[in-house]
């Protein structure tokens, strides 16, 4: 009893210094999450803070996928993130942030440097009437994109193994989408400079940026865009949703 009450009062001053009230998290991440939370049950909690409705469907779906993207990865390396929690938080509802910024209704999407499926399938699971266009141009993530799609029963979705200077309209995608996303390593410039010539006039581009995006985009002069702030559920990770919204007539960039 004595040792828990040392261990009780350390704990407190840890957190209580400099007089500064210090955020839990500090000391254990994810802190609001029960880490005895079976993996469909810390998704389903997940979406709720998200605003989703969770059905056995689609918990059946996030969960085969965490399952093959475990195995793959155990040999090809796809993801840094081991831990069914790292991997639930981190790929599966950080992609789901990107539904915040999409259209309502039947859309085509393009995901560049989709990696693992990020945010393309996620984003596929939640509104199956997307057209979504995984782009990677390595060949063992794309090898995983096309078997974790046939797994998934996934209709009306494309991998496509190139580059995204590579990929073209009329080619590997019939017409313009209404909107490309990413949660690769782009900054914003560069971004619109190179997905720019798959999307529709007036259509969007998507990217998720951390807590400075406002200073990266507030260059950006010549184009509309809006930031979106959300914390990233379960954690206290601040994420910025950038979208661009292109010209209805604008030149394209080649």
């Amino acid at each position: 009893m004595k040792f828990l009450q040392v261990l009780y009062i350390t704990t407190l001053s840890l957190v209580y210094q400099s007089d500064k009230l210090l955020a839990l998290s500090d000391y254990y991440p994810y802190y609001k999450n029960m880490r005895n939370l079976r993996p469909v049950e810390l998704l389903k909690k997940g979406l709720s803070e998200l605003g989703i409705t969770f059905t056995e469907e689609r918990g059946n779906a996030f969960m085969t996928y965490l399952s093959e993207l475990k195995k793959w990865n155990k040999a090809y390396n796809l993801t840094g993130l081991k831990t069914d929690e790292d991997i639930i938080i981190k790929h599966f509802l950080d992609s789901l942030l990107y539904l915040k910024a999409l259209p309502d209704g039947p859309l085509k999407v393009a995901d560049i440097g989709s990696g693992a499926g990020f945010p393309g399938i996620p984003v596929k699971i939640m509104r199956p009437e997307i057209e979504m266009y995984l782009i990677e141009p390595t060949g063992k993530k794309t090898a995983f994109l096309r078997h974790i799609t046939r797994h998934l029963h996934l209709n009306d979705i494309h991998v496509i193994e190139k580059r995204i200077e590579d990929t073209k309209v009329s080619d590997e995608i019939p017409s313009p989408v209404d909107a490309a996303v990413t949660r690769a390593l782009f900054d914003v410039r560069e971004f619109i400079k190179k997905a720019s010539h798959l999307v529709r006039r007036d259509g969007i581009l998507v990217l998720s940026k951390g807590p400075k995006a406002e200073e990266e985009v507030r260059e950006l002069k010549e184009v509309k865009y809006e930031v979106l702030p959300f914390t990233l559920p379960l954690s206290d990770i601040q994420r910025q949703i950038i979208v661009i919204n292109l010209p209805k007539c604008c030149k394209r960039h080649s």
